[in-house]
């Protein structure tokens, strides 16, 4: 990391302000260069994270823009580096006409998520934390938000690391013990931190628990609409987005094929798929389309099946409730309450709801209900893990200090019982990044936006 960085830190798009980061030992001497504050001294010489008003300018001396920088000197910045930050007006030509005085002067171009990489390798952040950054930038709702802030601040970090340390403590105890016999040093008993382990050991399993809950937050619920043609799925899924997304007529058959939305419901994002009609046709095109139908059904993990309240139950929506209660979660929705004010009964174990689309009337029910099948696991915001990296090395965890107990309860020697703890301890390194491969980082990285 001995180059320097420099990238447009934010959108391509007109805005009110753009942003340009520089990150590296010449980033304050090239803001230098081009920035020239309108009084007193050059950037260099000023104090940190003080914001200047001033002159942006090429190496010709030609007027870029007129805006404010600062600097932070390494390691009390962002990437641990020496920073420059450059505030100007949102104009893509300016942005991208100041960065190329930047290459000229020696930057190159930040690659996807370089500064939080370099953040994390200069030791700035921990990897969850890094990983957080990305997840926060990309929150689609308040619970996902709050869980990246959390991250951020080092929840998760905090958490391992006591477990880690609880486990060190065991290590150091046994090998102080071993190596130095002659020392006054308590004698050394696996019974002596059986309460340690088992502590431990339900950490892990509860953080390993959160899992599920964390990458329906971040990735969304796959979700499907299914029911029999002209029930009312299409006029549904216009409801929920709030715009005419889908085709609706009286003519059955109208949604011949798979229509994906992503929303918000009951504080949830949804992947949410409308379906064509499921029923018998001769019909191939159509065919094709209840051929769809049925495979999102089957991978979805929220299945929504829409009866039409005005016309009664018939076989066919049994058929379909009936396929729905194998889904993973499911609720039936009864629809047209506007037309009819009818609840036919259904002998289902699967929660209803009945609504209108038209009117709006029961949406608030479907929100409840839908929040409802997905409750909050009784953690703090932060403390849940959102990627398979995450859940992989605590999974990992779980299994050597399910396997140190195992030991322990066959009357195994302290040292094969240590080496499945010490196995525990590397896994926790590799979550928060006290032990990585560089692949790995690079994998990590790679998904961020440029600038971040």
């Amino acid at each position: 990391m001995s180059d320097t960085i420099a990238a447009i830190a934010t959108g391509a798009q007109v805005a009110a302000i753009g942003i340009i980061r520089l990150s590296g030992p010449e980033a304050i001497a090239i803001a230098d260069r081009l920035f020239a504050p309108r009084a007193g001294r050059r950037m260099s010489e000023r104090a940190d994270r003080s914001l200047v008003y001033g002159t942006l300018r090429s190496r010709s001396g030609e007027i870029l823009d007129i805006c404010l920088c600062t600097v932070s000197r390494a390691p009390n910045s962002y990437t641990g580096e020496d920073t420059a930050e450059l505030q100007c007006h949102g104009s893509p030509v300016v942005l991208r006409t100041a960065l190329e005085e930047m290459f000229a002067l020696g930057a190159r171009q930040a690659g996807p998520g370089e500064f939080t990489k370099r953040a994390f390798l200069n030791g700035r952040m921990e990897l969850t934390a890094a990983e957080a950054v990305a997840d926060l930038i990309d929150a689609e709702t308040a619970e996902s938000a709050r869980n990246a802030a959390g991250q951020l601040s080092g929840a998760i970090a905090g958490k391992t690391d006591a477990i880690y340390s609880s486990l060190a403590d065991i290590s150091s105890h046994y090998h102080a013990v071993l190596d130095y016999p002659d020392e006054d040093i308590e004698e050394f008993t696996l019974q002596s931190y059986v309460g340690t382990m088992d502590a431990a050991l339900t950490a892990l399993r509860r953080l390993l628990s959160t899992f599920e809950r964390g990458r329906l937050l971040n990735s969304g619920i796959p979700a499907a609409i299914v029911g029999r043609p002209n029930v009312g799925k299409s006029s549904l899924l216009n409801a929920l987005v709030g715009y005419d997304r889908a085709i609706v007529t009286s003519v059955a058959g109208t949604t011949r094929d798979t229509i994906e939305e992503k929303l918000r419901l009951g504080g949830l994002t949804l992947r949410l798929v409308d379906t064509a009609g499921i029923h018998e046709t001769s019909d191939a095109v159509e065919r094709l389309g209840v051929e769809r139908s049925r495979r999102a059904m089957e991978s979805a993990r929220l299945v929504i099946a829409v009866i039409d309240g005005s016309v009664g139950l018939t076989d066919g929506d049994m058929e379909i409730i009936r396929a729905a209660e194998a889904a993973p979660k499911a609720l039936v929705v009864v629809s047209k309450l506007d037309i009819s004010s009818r609840a036919p009964e259904i002998g289902t174990i699967l929660p209803v709801v009945r609504l209108s689309s038209v009117t709006g009337e029961g949406i608030d029910l479907l929100e409840k209900t839908v929040a409802e099948l997905f409750p909050l696991p009784a953690v703090p915001a932060g403390e849940i893990l959102t990627n398979s990296r995450q859940a992989d090395a605590v999974s990992r965890a779980v299994e050597y200090m399910e396997a140190a107990r195992q030991a322990m309860n066959d009357g195994m020697t302290p040292d094969i019982v240590l080496t499945e703890t010490e196995g525990a301890m590397a896994a926790l390194g590799e979550l928060t990044g006290r032990t990585v491969r560089e692949d790995v980082t690079d994998r990590i990285f790679r998904r961020f936006c440029v600038g971040k």
